[in-house]
């Protein structure tokens, strides 16, 4: 039994904190919301400030939004990094450049702590089942201190090698597949809506085709119930596909498809659609096109 710490309890992080409950931990969770803190210590989740928490812990798992926020949490003048005890591993899972990946690496062995690059996948469902994929990469001590959280959080660990920024790298390439997909899915649904198709059927019959994709049959069901509870929400987009987008220019690497899908959820934030479910890229075909999607008028 290990003493973990989660900071971010959104719905990935809740998820993986529960997930470690369940494996018998000691879990302190920690969010911004203190709704969300006292609903994860309504389960069993262990109360404390984030001092008393990292000073505790010998595993802290950090599940927010994007590097800004990694940084802050962790590296701040009083953040959790600096009341870990030396030879504490974090697991950094949110979203990042490879060379942030590298850059908050060097900021955990300045200060005697292990870090491992370990962005996740999988969403919410799985996080929630201790099923998630992780895509990690750092020393061997890492992922030896590491292994008690990991083993309760996935259902495979995919070691990338000994060097931070390998993990962030491969979630870039997940997440261009991911965003295209679903940006896909968006514009395939709407053109068979165009031409009088029942979205259910399309739904149906692409499903059980050549052309399906994870992310058609997770995304497009949304669309067919008209419900765009936010699972994962449009906002994320702009900012991942932004990441790839940025790593591919500095490697002179040209991605159109990533663009093109990047200019779809921008397009679809700006329409005020940035906190309801990604399947909602749809809507910016539907109005283009002047289409009627389920459960809209």
């Amino acid at each position: 039994m290990a003493t973990i710490t989660v900071i971010g309890l959104g719905s990935m992080g809740m998820g993986m904190a529960q997930s470690l409950l369940r494996a018998g931990h000691v879990v302190h969770g920690l969010d911004i919301s203190e709704a969300r803190m006292a609903a994860f210590q309504a389960e069993g989740g262990a109360a404390g400030s984030v001092a008393e928490a990292a000073t505790a812990s010998d595993v802290l798992v950090c599940v927010v939004l994007n590097a800004a926020q990694t940084r802050e949490v962790l590296f701040a003048a009083d953040g959790a990094a600096a009341h870990l005890r030396p030879g504490a591993v974090i697991l950094s899972c949110a979203t990042i450049a490879p060379a942030e990946a590298r850059e908050f690496a060097e900021a955990a062995a300045g200060r005697g702590l292990r870090y491992l690059d370990a962005p996740i996948s999988g969403g919410a469902a799985k996080a929630a089942q201790g099923q998630l994929s992780i895509m990690a990469s750092g020393a061997a001590e890492a992922f030896a201190a590491a292994r008690p959280a990991l083993e309760a959080m996935a259902a495979t660990v995919h070691d990338l090698g000994a060097e931070p920024g390998a993990g962030s790298a491969m979630k870039a390439v997940n997440q261009l597949l991911a965003g295209v997909h679903i940006a896909a899915m968006g514009e395939a649904v709407a053109l068979g809506i165009s031409q009088g198709l029942d979205p259910a059927r399309i739904v149906q019959v692409i499903s059980a085709s050549a052309g399906t994709s994870w992310m058609f049959e997770n995304r497009a069901p949304h669309v067919v119930e008209g419900d765009y509870t936010p699972r994962s929400a449009v906002a994320i987009w702009p900012k991942d596909l932004g990441i790839v987008g940025g790593i591919a220019a500095s490697a002179g690497l040209p991605v159109p498809m990533t663009e093109t899908a990047l200019a779809q959820f921008r397009a679809a934030v700006e329409a005020g659609d940035a906190q309801i479910d990604d399947a909602a890229v749809i809507r910016v075909y539907a109005r283009a096109a002047g289409l009627s999607l389920p459960g809209e008028s």
